[in-house]
């Protein structure tokens, strides 16, 4: 039905959101701003979290229709709590919730609270956002969740998920520790899928596509250096990778078309069923995840 080349406007085209709310983060630039526009323009109210009140604001007030800027800071997970309340307080369902955000391959190793910055962000804090959300969204007639992971969950360290170099202490390597973090948000999906769908909720992982966005910020090298190139962007829409608003097609798809209805515990890429790696499909390594997130996250849930 839809293809690689497939934007978030076309595959939501015959989609009514009227009604829906939509928790949404990292809105303020690439994916997430195409793909909040886009949502809301459909119809849905969508909760906009981005790094700082400042940053959600002006993003909101650029898209049409309704929307509400939330501060979230994913690597301060205070800051995850709070705005987990705040929106818990609007008493309302949660029909959707897409973790969009996410930083990668980091050159120098980062450390926050005993855990390496990409593991701790793009994993951590989204964990802990949806599983204290989770009891608005089985409120909704049919909730979402939707993990941005990435086609570099195949490349993680050793074991899929090292648990005893969590830190990096034993070693970093930027882009396997993005896999990391990537195969965790697979993980995460996974679980939320298999503990929820008996109440109505499905969760699914989405790789988007290769695409030049603020995501490549911190890169250095060869790759850091290209991405800067005038031209790149170019090159990237055209050649390699996807559009942004292709590049946000995907998680669009998988968070309200109305054939995937009852869809759960699914890795997509390109508007369509996608291969996880031999990890990305363990139960046995999402449930220890599982129970590894909840148990360094008993001071929040």
């Amino acid at each position: 039905m839809f293809t690689k080349r497939s934007t978030a406007e076309q595959v939501t085209n015959d989609v009514d959101l009227t009604g829906k709310t939509i928790v949404m983060t990292g809105v303020n630039s690439g994916l997430g701003n195409e793909a909040m526009r886009v949502l809301a323009a459909k119809g849905a109210h969508v909760i906009g979290l981005a790094r700082s009140l400042e940053k959600a604001t002006k993003a909101c007030a650029e898209v049409e229709g309704v929307t509400t800027p939330l501060s979230c800071e994913l690597s301060d997970l205070d800051s995850v709590k709070h705005c987990a309340e705040q929106i818990i307080a609007m008493d309302t369902p949660i029909d959707v919730v897409i973790c969009n955000a996410g930083i990668m391959a980091l050159p120098e190793l980062t450390l926050k609270d005993g855990l390496e910055m990409q593991f701790l962000t793009n994993h951590m804090g989204h964990f802990l956002l949806v599983y204290l959300l989770q009891e608005k969204v089985k409120q909704a007639k049919e909730g979402r969740i939707v993990m941005l992971s990435s086609m570099g969950h195949q490349m993680t360290v050793k074991g899929g998920i090292n648990f005893d170099n969590l830190d990096g202490s034993q070693g970093y390597k930027g882009w396997k520790f993005y896999g990391q973090s990537k195969l965790a948000n697979l993980l995460t999906a996974n679980a939320f899928d298999e503990r929820l769908k008996g109440v109505g909720v499905r969760a699914n992982a989405v790789h988007p596509g290769v695409i030049n966005t603020n995501l490549t910020r911190s890169l250095d090298g060869v790759l850091g250096a290209f991405f800067k190139l005038p031209f790149a962007g170019l090159l990237m829409d055209r050649v390699f990778g996807k559009t942004i608003p292709q590049g946000a097609s995907t998680q669009c798809y998988v968070a309200t078309h109305p054939t995937l209805k009852g869809v759960g515990g699914k890795y997509f890429s390109d508007n369509k069923e996608g291969k996880t790696s031999y990890y990305g499909s363990n139960k046995e390594l999402a449930d220890k995840l599982w129970d590894y997130s909840v148990g360094y996250l008993k001071n929040y849930i």
